[in-house]
């Protein structure tokens, strides 16, 4: 923990404003940029010897769509939201509900000169269509990390050299790790007999939502008062 103090206090002492946020979970440092700086501070996250980044281990598409606005539901079936854990302490509870505030790119950086991890928050400033500058040019291991991010998260990133989907089949419709994506998709696929070849059809199975953790009121879970226990239990 004290070395992952000691490496958010350089960074802030080092970029200053353009530092944006700054958080230690976990024993790594969380820290946030704008657009604008990304290609820049990540140019010097990489060649400062202080920090040495050479590594750029992921590059990970989130969506903050009624992030916070629900924790774990066990008492029904969520059906209509998007239940989870949140920890409070790392984001802002309003930040989903902000413009420009639901799509973002987290970069999970490695030195190894200095053994240090770092991970680089982004958010596109157009929840509409979602544009970050590619660091391509940067760690050329971004190339299908961002094309990853591009296919099921639908981020689009300027300057990338060849941005296409990555997992998903040459026509696929949508990008199915965005909160508004149906479970079950849109399609499905089957091979036909008759045409002799592989068909897309509309989805045939039922929705359901699976939830981590049901509370049932029954006997095995009642709290029992001493007096009523069994003198065998």
């Amino acid at each position: 923990m004290a070395a992952s103090k000691a490496l958010e206090a350089q960074l802030a002492r080092h970029f200053g404003e353009r530092l944006l946020h700054s958080e230690v979970a976990h024993d790594q440092v969380t820290i946030e940029v704008a657009p604008d700086d990304l290609i820049s501070m990540c140019v010097q996250l990489r060649d400062e010897a202080a920090f040495g980044f050479e590594c750029l281990m992921d590059v990970c598409g989130v969506d903050y769509a009624a992030y916070g606005q629900t924790e774990w539901a066990t008492e029904d079936s969520s059906a209509t939201g998007f239940s989870r854990g949140v920890d409070r302490k790392l984001f802002n509870d309003t930040d989903a509900a902000v413009a420009g505030r639901r799509y973002a790119a987290v970069y999970h950086l490695l030195s190894l000169a200095n053994n240090h991890r770092l991970r680089v928050r982004v958010y596109a400033r157009d929840d509409q269509f979602p544009l970050l500058d590619s660091v391509t040019s940067v760690w050329s291991s971004a190339d299908w990390y961002e094309r990853e991010a591009f296919d099921l998260f639908g981020i689009v990133f300027d300057g990338h050299p060849d941005l296409r989907r990555l997992l998903t089949d040459y026509g696929f419709i949508g990008h199915p790790f965005r909160k508004d994506f149906p479970l079950s998709g849109h399609v499905e696929v089957r091979y036909d007999p008759d045409k002799g070849r592989v068909i897309y059809q509309p989805v045939s199975i039922e929705p359901r939502v699976l939830v981590p953790r049901v509370i049932r009121h029954d006997h095995r879970y009642e709290v029992q008062s001493p007096q009523e226990k069994s003198p065998d239990a």
